[in-house]
């Protein structure tokens, strides 16, 4: 019980880190250039691509796809942009947000305890603004790490136990499982990024045999789960907004959606495909960057799968969510009222 609980601290108190440093940088990023994002995001023309361009660029800049997505709902909903414009957005900020992953598939460990202190010492010492916000970003990078290495070290322990091994195996082995546990951890934390990289950890621990516990294959359905979780910020967002910008949230729900479903059923070529890219090694120095690059890959594709049929995107969210019918007018209420407050 004791080694359960230790292992269960070790893991939620990795991702209250992790959760921390993830938003005290995307904040401190968000307030340095969020002025400029949305500039650049409401100047975007018709051309579509660039639309993904743009919409990749600030989720990297700002390292928060939730980020660049309620802006662009923003949009919509005060009539600054229209659905066939946002869409393409939407697709960039998948893309952009596949960024992190990447970031995190970096060996860090040895220098987190240093990026920590320096920028701590930068957001206390610093007199200008933007170098306060620097070094914000920079401790929150440091504190995102140090929770990374938290939740590995909380891992080891369960990479021997044998329930814990036949358990992930059970999941590992049935594809629709592994997307229902990556879209609920996502639901759940409300942040893909911190799911993912609990994914890396995980499939970065050696399983009985010496080799991933999960393997490429296995966490490629969590992985999808995982974009199909993240869709949850964006009807949030569109709570209460305007009819467009709740099509812009279901847009990005389908985008997600159709992804999963396509992409459940060639798990095994695909991940053949990452497997073929660099780096290569052994299994569980380069699955972490596997997984990223397994990430980026899926939202690439989907995206070039998705741009030339924007008008059918949008064409559909605009059948799933029709305008209103008016009104109809009381025909009483609408006669002229004669002297006295008596109708004609």
């Amino acid at each position: 019980m004791d080694e359960m609980m230790r292992t269960g601290l070790g893991l939620l108190g990795g991702l209250a880190l992790f959760l921390y440093g993830m938003n005290l940088m995307s904040g401190s990023l968000q307030e340095a250039a969020g002025e400029r994002m949305r500039s650049v995001l409401a100047a975007v023309g018709r051309n579509p691509v660039v639309g993904v361009v743009a919409g990749a660029l600030a989720t990297a800049v700002l390292q928060s796809s939730s980020a660049t997505t309620v802006m662009v709902i923003g949009f919509v909903s005060a009539g600054l942009m229209r659905l066939p414009q946002a869409v393409p957005l939407i697709m960039g900020a998948n893309i952009g947000t596949t960024i992190t992953a990447q970031i995190l598939a970096f060996k860090l460990s040895d220098y987190v305890l240093a990026i920590v202190f320096a920028g701590f010492v930068a957001m206390s010492l610093a007199r200008r603004e933007k170098a306060k916000l620097g070094g914000r970003a920079l401790f929150g990078f440091g504190l995102l790490f140090l929770g990374i290495g938290t939740m590995g070290d909380a891992l080891k322990p369960l990479a021997s136990d044998p329930l814990f091994t036949d358990m992930i195996t059970q999941v590992t082995g049935v594809p629709v499982l592994g997307v229902a546990v990556g879209t609920l951890m996502t639901l759940v934390v409300q942040s893909s990024s911190a799911t993912i990289a609990v994914l890396q950890n995980l499939a970065s621990q050696p399983g009985p045999d010496g080799a991933s516990l999960i393997g490429l294959e296995g966490a490629i359905p969590f992985l999808l789960g995982d974009n199909l979780g993240t869709t949850i910020t964006a009807l949030l967002a569109a709570a209460g907004q305007s009819r467009d910008a709740k099509r812009v949230a279901l847009s990005h729900c389908l985008f997600n959606l159709s992804g999963c479903l396509l992409f459940v059923w060639i798990i095994g070529p695909f991940a053949a495909l990452v497997a073929a890219v660099p780096p290569a090694g052994p299994e569980l120095e380069v699955i972490a960057r596997q997984i990223a690059n397994a990430h980026t890959l899926f939202n690439v594709a989907m995206t070039a799968l998705w741009l030339p049929c924007v008008p059918l995107m949008v064409r559909m969210v605009m059948a799933l969510l029709p305008d209103r019918p008016p009104r109809p007018r009381d025909p009483l209420a609408a006669r002229d009222p004669l002297p006295g407050g008596m109708a004609a």
